[in-house]
């Protein structure tokens, strides 16, 4: 039910908001409580997910062999699988530092709740880039133990990761078009057709790097950061390039394979930046 490699969307952005509050390698006890409280995060919201849409997963053919709704998971196992994650994500955040402890309990409600939006509002996708955005911030506070100065730079981040979320989400529901519209829910595609959700993912997208661009300029970062942000509008523009002419079949491709690179690359420009290509000096002093 839940692939823990696809942490690799978030964990990237959230071992960017360590390195940049230790201005280089973390210690090993926030390094590893990160790690941990990232991946019970994604876990208990992704299972709560499937817990929530298990009524509407059965009426879409995409999502019909979900193991909850083929009877191999059972709702109260998955609901006990949720509950011990959260339990760990927010036993950690404490663990990390007090105000990380607390802070943890609203990012909570946002990761199990942008699973309900869907039903309310197709704005449902800024809700999920929401999710994944606290990763960097909550990540740089887990070092700095306190809103120390540069604390507007992971909050840039964060920014950034609403815009990019936001658009490959709204991608990845061009999928479930006709599904949604019968099933009364509310997605971008579903409000406005695949034509106008791959022209809004776009323009997320543009704003997503403009938005990274801006956090390495605040933060003084130098050529090697750019790079990376460089590296991430090449794989963006690649997904959308993939998408041209209608080609809604290469979504899985574009979903799982190009975008788990996105924030591989920026974490791997900014790492050289740190550690390689200058003084050190940590973003956003």
């Amino acid at each position: 039910m839940i692939k823990f490699e696809h942490s690799v969307f978030a964990l990237p952005f959230a071992l960017s908001g360590a390195w940049i509050a230790a201005a280089g390698l973390p210690p090993w006890r926030d390094l590893l409580g990160i790690v941990v409280a990232a991946v019970a995060a994604r876990s208990a919201a992704m299972a709560f997910n499937r817990l929530s849409d298990r009524d509407v997963d059965a009426t879409n053919p995409r999502t019909a062999t979900r193991e909850l709704v083929t009877g191999t998971l059972s709702p109260g196992y998955t609901a006990v699988f949720t509950a011990v994650n959260a339990a760990l994500f927010i036993a950690t955040s404490f663990w990390l530092a007090p105000v990380c402890g607390w802070l943890s309990l609203p990012v909570l409600v946002l990761l199990l709740g942008y699973s309900l939006l869907k039903r309310f509002t197709w704005l449902c996708h800024l809700g999920l880039g929401l999710a994944l955005a606290c990763a960097p911030a909550g990540a740089w506070l887990a070092v700095s133990k306190d809103f120390l100065p540069g604390w507007g730079v992971p909050l840039w981040i964060g920014a950034g990761v609403v815009a990019w979320v936001a658009g490959f989400d709204v991608l990845y529901s061009i999928q479930d078009i006709q599904h949604d519209r019968n099933e009364e829910l509310r997605s971008l595609p579903a409000r406005w057709g695949a034509r106008r959700a791959r022209q809004a993912a776009l323009l997320l997208h543009f704003a997503a790097v403009a938005l990274f661009a801006v956090a390495g300029e605040l933060g003084g970062r130098g050529w090697a950061y750019h790079t990376g942000v460089a590296g991430m509008a090449a794989l963006l523009g690649l997904q959308h390039l993939l998408l041209r002419g209608g080609r809604d079949d290469r979504v899985p491709l574009v979903f799982f394979r190009v975008n788990a690179w996105v924030g591989l690359v920026y974490f791997s420009g900014l790492l050289l930046d740190l550690h390689w290509t200058g003084p050190g000096a940590r973003l956003g002093a």
